[in-house]
Parts: C-alpha cells; sequence; structure tokens
C-alpha cells in the first residue's frame, strides 16, 4: 500500500508554552513548647507586664495614698514606712500562697484542692485557742514575739513531716490515704477548738476571734528577718524545680519511666509547701481559699501548663488580688477589718464554680 503524503512531509509536535515551576515553600513549622505560637507568647507577656503594673501601682498607692501627713515631712515618711511593711508582707503571702498551691495542686494531680487541706489553718486556730481558753486574754499576748512565731512555724512544718514520714514511707504509701488522714485530722482539730470556744467568756471570744481572721495588720517587723529567708529558700528552690514539677504533673507511672523517683520528689516538695504554707499562716492567720483563687486565676491567665511560666503569674496575680482588695476596702470603703471575709467570699464562690464546671476545666 502506497502512503498518499510525500516522502518530504513529516508531523512535528506544536510547540507548547511552558511555565517555569513555583519555588518550593517550606512547611510552615509549629514551634514546640509550652508557649508553641507568636501570639500565645505575646499574650504571656502582655499578661506578666499588665499584671507588673498593676502591682506596682497597687504597691504605691498603699504607700502613699490618703497620707495625712505632708509629702517630704518626717511624718510622712514614718507612716509610709509602716505602710511598706504591709505592703512586704502582702508580697510574702502572695508568693507562699501562689507556689505552694500551685505545687500542690501538682503533686496531687488535682486542681480543687489546696495545701490547707492538710490541718495548717487547723493547727494555728487550735493553738490560738487553747491559749485564750488556758491563759485568758493573756494568752494571745503569750504568742506574739519572734520565739512564739517561731514556735507555731515548728508545730506546723512538724505536722506536716510526721504526716508525709509516716504515710508516704513504707511499701504501702499512698498519697490519697494522706490527704484523707489531713482532713480527718483538720476536723478533729476544729472540733476541740469549737469545744473550747464555746468554754470563753465574750470578752476573750471576742479578743480571740480579732486573731482567727487573716489580717496582714497582724504582722509584726520582727517576724520579717526569719520569715523572708524562709520564704526565699523554700519557694526558690520548687521555683528551680520547676521542670520537675512539669514531670510529675504526668502522673506516676510517667515520671518513673523518665526517670525519676517519683516518691521522692513528692516528699520532696510537700516539705517544701508545708514551710511555705507554715510561714504564711503564722505570718497573717487563716486564708483558707485565697490560695485557691490565684491558682485558678494564674492557670487562666498564664494559658500554660508549664511552670516557668506559671508561678511568675501566681505571684503577681496574688499581690494584685490581695493588694487590690485592701486598697479598695481601705481608701473607697474605709472597712478594713472585712478584707480577708471578702477575699474568701469570693474564692468560695469561686471554688464552687470550678466544682460545678469541673469536667471544662
Amino acid at each position: 500500500m502506497v502512503s498518499l503524503l510525500p516522502a518530504t512531509t513529516r508531523t512535528t509536535p506544536r510547540p507548547t508554552r511552558t511555565t517555569p515551576p513555583l519555588p518550593a515553600v517550606a512547611p510552615r513549622r509549629r514551634a514546640s513548647g509550652s508557649l508553641p505560637t507568636t501570639r500565645s507568647r505575646r499574650r504571656y507577656v502582655a499578661v506578666v507586664v499588665t499584671l507588673a503594673v498593676l502591682a506596682l501601682a497597687l504597691a504605691a498607692g498603699l504607700v502613699v495614698w490618703d497620707n495625712p501627713m505632708p509629702a517630704g515631712s518626717d511624718g510622712f515618711w514614718r507612716i509610709a514606712q509602716l505602710r511598706l511593711k504591709n505592703v512586704l508582707v502582702m508580697a510574702i503571702v502572695a508568693f507562699c500562697q501562689a507556689i505552694a498551691t500551685v505545687s500542690f495542686q501538682t503533686v496531687t494531680n488535682n486542681r480543687i484542692i489546696t495545701p490547707s487541706i492538710m490541718g495548717f489553718e487547723s493547727l494555728y486556730v487550735a493553738v490560738q485557742t487553747a491559749a485564750v481558753y488556758f491563759l485568758g486574754a493573756a494568752g494571745i499576748v503569750a504568742l506574739t514575739g519572734l520565739p512564739q512565731f517561731v514556735l507555731q512555724i515548728g508545730l506546723m512544718v512538724g505536722l506536716a513531716v510526721a504526716l508525709y514520714g509516716w504515710l508516704l514511707s513504707g511499701k504501702h504509701g499512698n498519697l490519697h490515704v494522706m490527704l484523707l488522714i489531713g482532713i480527718v485530722i483538720g476536723g478533729g482539730l476544729g472540733s476541740v477548738s469549737t469545744f473550747m470556744q464555746r468554754l470563753l467568756t465574750p470578752s476573750e471570744f471576742d479578743v480571740l476571734t480579732a486573731r482567727l481572721f487573716g489580717s496582714v495588720t497582724k504582722a509584726d517587723a520582727s517576724y520579717l528577718p526569719v520569715a523572708v529567708p524562709l520564704v526565699l529558700v523554700a519557694g526558690g528552690l520548687l521555683w528551680a524545680r520547676a521542670r520537675r514539677l512539669n514531670v510529675l504533673a504526668l502522673g506516676k507511672d510517667a515520671t518513673t519511666s523518665l526517670g525519676l523517683s517519683h516518691r521522692g520528689e513528692l516528699v520532696k516538695v510537700l516539705l517544701l509547701v508545708a514551710v511555705l504554707m507554715a510561714v504564711s499562716t503564722a505570718l497573717v492567720g487563716p486564708m483558707t481559699f485565697f490560695g485557691f483563687l490565684v491558682a485558678t486565676l494564674a492557670y487562666q491567665f498564664a494559658d500554660t501548663h508549664d511552670h516557668r511560666h506559671v508561678f511568675p503569674v501566681a505571684v503577681l496575680v496574688g499581690f494584685v488580688v490581695l493588694a487590690g482588695a485592701y486598697f479598695v476596702m481601705n481608701h473607697v470603703f474605709y472597712a478594713q477589718g472585712v478584707v480577708s471575709i471578702i477575699i474568701e467570699l469570693v474564692g468560695g464562690t469561686v471554688f464552687l464554680v470550678v466544682i460545678l464546671r469541673k469536667g471544662r476545666l
């Protein structure tokens, strides 16, 4: 069969228009860590800066606001010095309650309990009540002074060490049993205190009641040389163990698999928590829900579980809440005696809210 096409005719492909290849774009990687995105880091910095500015403003307001003496006079600076002592006590209490509560909630793996569950405040109330019951109104004076302050701290830490050494040592040591026994001991001390209070005269009961409310004005300046080093050492050690606390938050099995002794770390953290709570309670009195309120707000503001970032926010939130409450109640409503009551009311309300929405926290 002969082809009808001429021999010289060839089919050539039509040139196609090609576009240059697009440059390869590397996939956007998500940074790892407690604050993985730029937005989260900026938000955290904004929260810390805002809280720090509020804390400085409140501290300055508590020192110089409504000072009756002329600015710059000797009387002005004497009053400012007395107020500065109260501001320092607020900072110590905020630091103790914030660091202790966050650490305690981490090692117990529970966000709705506080170190007060171990009976620190019940022991404080029992000691104060027993002093008034056996010595009368003069018992309050007998408990005032640096040796008595150190004795109260020693009693609270001793109670905690006895519980930890007894219930966390041995083959069958159990954290939950320790917490339950702490609740029972706290309830028993509270019952004994109530019984003794019913036998007091009205005047003695009135004097005792004033001591059982948490107040920064009760702290004596002579306590600070002992309280400040204890707080700095215990709080600094907990802050330095922030990475270990991150591991403890994963649970016993994960902690052990990562090479840490869960029981050893648990006892060390609880001992440091006991020192902080003992100093705070002996310094200003019971503040049951203050630590819970601070820890809950700190986790919401920090938006991370890394203790290196939670601790600073918790301390700043604690100082802002405490100093703000005192500033508003003292200089706006002129009701100095109800500050701790208001804090406990707000903290208790937040506690109930968290209990009701526990599954979402």
